[in-house]
């Protein structure tokens, strides 16, 4: 007869087992050589022409037949000293040439893993894995995995931060998934023609230009400002359209997945239980077609977008998948008329609904948004009151949430947000109480 716990004993006694990333990584990791050089030339471009105008032809390709090796040399290297491996408790990462890092990630520390696949990865049939963990602003990487290396490694380390264990998370494999939603690049593109940040840079990036030309005569300041008017104008438009392409969300158990990308596919989650607050947001020249757009915060992930533009009443639905229980607020309450004498007009757009379940603060006219926080994820509650509000009598209140973000409920009647500042904090304290554990897969 075995004691119990000894088969555990025996089995965190095994060797682990380390693992190298994909042979095609070292082509990736040669080009920082070859990065610090062009980035030299580039620092002084004058000095660099100056100096190759002086160099041989077999000065030049002496040159190259040294770079080249070393660039090559240095990739194979670091892909040599890297390692990873998964044990019962944590995934382990050794990596660095000359300066040698070491990295112990707990498996329940994970909130997401992501997968990633820049353009040039997706030919080679490669892809990156990318870690949200708790108390870490910076995402750890595996990169490069083989495509179903990294799907399958994914969904062992979800199975095992779930709580399986060892010898069964290889067995549990990628958990089902339930389409919810795809985005039409139609219905994308048409949004994006319909938001103001767009033809606002895009009206920028055309006056602005001549009018500098017309103060200076000088072609490099010209430069100087457009290109990154053109730029803003680019990242707004084609830039979001190639990064929100065919946008798809899905349910499994652990979590929602979201699928995007037109040149760079990526495959992230949304951590269950890590959601702190889900914003829905409406501008102007969307509400006669009913379209929305839903903004995430949440803890320790860097994961911010649901759905890029999505019908009304689906959005809502996904909310409901998100916030299990909780219901978008039909109507709100505006603050009392004397507020326009601290904001003249734009006091109209805001407006507050407090829930069994939710917080809800909406502001703004022509860009509305409606932040919802569940009671269980409020942190603290504030009250402020500048002297100009306290002359009519308004306040403001504050909600904190874990995800370092503030909810704010601004020029509400004074008493009003005495009481809301204490109704507000005995909710929280009940919510957290209520609520259920955040784990994967629950």
């Amino acid at each position: 007869m075995t004691a119990p716990g000894v088969d555990g004993a025996v089995r965190e006694k095994q060797p682990v087992t380390e693992r190298r990333l994909h042979p095609v990584t070292p082509l990736r990791r040669a080009w920082a050589p070859v990065a610090v050089i062009i980035g030299w030339a580039l620092h002084d471009p004058d000095q660099t022409q100056r100096q190759l105008t002086r160099l041989t032809t077999t000065t030049l390709l002496i040159a190259l037949a040294v770079i080249v090796p070393a660039a090559a040399l240095y990739g194979f290297l670091t892909w040599w000293f890297t390692h990873f491996a998964v044990t019962d408790t944590e995934l382990r990462i050794r990596t660095g040439l000359l300066f040698r890092r070491a990295a112990h990630i707990r498996l329940e520390r994970i909130q997401a893993v992501d997968v990633t696949q820049p353009l040039l990865a997706r030919v080679a049939g490669v892809a990156k894995l990318k870690l949200d963990v708790v108390g870490t602003d910076k995402k750890d990487e595996l990169a490069f995995l083989g495509a179903d290396e990294a799907r399958t490694l994914r969904a062992e380390l979800l199975a095992r931060a779930a709580g399986f264990a060892p010898e069964t998370a290889h067995e549990v494999g990628e958990a089902p998934a339930q389409e919810l939603l795809r985005t039409p690049p139609g219905v994308l593109a048409v949004s994006l023609v319909l938001t103001g940040a767009t033809w606002g840079t895009l009206a920028a990036a055309l006056v602005v230009p001549p009018l500098i030309w017309l103060a200076t005569h000088s072609v490099w300041t010209v430069l100087a400002v457009a290109l990154p008017l053109l730029g803003g104008a680019g990242a707004s438009s084609v830039g979001r359209f190639v990064a929100e392409y065919d946008w798809t969300v899905a349910e499994s158990p652990d979590g929602l997945r979201i699928d995007r990308g037109l040149l760079d596919r990526v495959h992230e989650t949304v951590p269950p239980g890590r959601v702190q607050t889900v914003r829905i947001v409406e501008p102007l020249l969307w509400r006669r077609r009913g379209w929305v757009r839903v903004e995430l915060d949440v803890a320790g992930s860097s994961n911010s977008l649901l759905l890029p533009v999505a019908p009304r009443e689906i959005a809502e639905a996904v909310i409901a998948r998100v916030l299990p229980g909780v219901t978008v607020p039909p109507s709100l309450s505006r603050p009392p008329r004397r507020a326009g004498r601290c904001l003249p007009l734009w006091w109209r757009g805001y407006g507050i609904a407090v829930t069994d379940t939710v917080f809800a603060s909406r502001h703004g006219l022509l860009r509305r948004s409606l932040a919802l926080v569940p009671h269980a994820k409020v942190q603290s509650v504030r009250l402020a009151q500048g002297p100009w509000k306290r002359a009519w009598r308004l306040a403001d209140v504050h909600v904190d949430t874990g995800a370092n973000k503030t909810v704010t409920a601004r020029l509400r009647d004074a008493e009003e947000a005495a009481e809301l500042l204490r109704g507000q904090a005995e909710r929280s304290r009940t919510g957290r109480r209520d609520a259920l554990p955040d784990r994967w897969m629950a």
